[in-house]
């Protein structure tokens, strides 16, 4: 038996009303949500971590793409953990101006991309329904997926992010059933809340390794070294 091809993926037979819109939405921006349990603490991080990373690609945050987080026990409207706007500031990303949210029907109805803390995050957002299932991954999963997809199969970043986006999750899409996880653990980012700087900081750097080729993967473009 043969894998998918991963460049092909899911979802070619579109039809063009589902080309232009995605739940009633306009299909020129993706939108990339971050799920964690208080939206406190890791989907704070990785939302801005991500934003940081797509600007030291780019030199902008922009081509339509919108990096959000919510949390299925959301503290709405709290800031995130000082701990948290620590290890942002560490990386050099900004923290600035975050309110926690509750996840909601509308932020998975939006969303062309959620990226899960944990496995049960996972399943809480596909329980939710709105077709979530091939666009919800764990962080660390569609990092796996992703490193195993050849970029030259992607459509050039010319073609527009948004572009480039969707094929790279309709590609991991098709290869999730193939490329499964050595450990349950692995798919896995612990909650630190409550714990010191220094656990902080070791989650924190568990969401850089995780999100790095997930970046270069999105702008196609590697990380400066």
């Amino acid at each position: 038996m043969t894998a998918p091809d991963a460049g092909r993926g899911i979802g070619n037979g579109e039809s063009s009303a589902e080309q232009t819109t995605t739940f009633g939405f306009p299909r020129d921006t993706f939108r990339i949500l971050h799920v964690s349990t208080g939206n406190v603490c890791r989907s704070p991080i990785t939302e801005r971590l991500t934003r940081h990373f797509v600007q030291q690609r780019l030199g902008v945050l922009g081509g339509g793409l919108i990096v959000e987080s919510a949390g299925t026990w959301g503290h709405e409207g709290a800031p995130m953990e000082s701990h948290a706007e620590t290890v942002l500031a560490e990386y050099g990303a900004d923290a600035s101006g975050f309110k926690g949210r509750e996840l909601l029907d509308e932020h998975v109805i939006r969303a062309d991309l959620v990226l899960t803390a944990t496995r049960d995050h996972r399943a809480q957002v596909i329980s939710m329904g709105h077709s979530a299932g091939l666009r919800t991954f764990t962080l660390k999963e569609f990092t796996r997926l992703v490193n195993a997809i050849d970029p030259a199969t992607l459509p050039p970043l010319e073609d527009g992010l948004v572009t480039r986006a969707r094929a790279l999750v309709r590609a991991a899409a098709a290869l999730r059933g193939w490329l499964l996880a050595p450990t349950a653990e692995a798919d896995e980012v612990h909650d630190p809340y409550g714990a010191p700087l220094t656990f902080f900081r070791s989650i924190g750097d568990e969401i850089h390794q995780a999100l790095d080729p997930v970046v270069t993967a999105l702008t196609g473009v590697p990380a400066r070294t």
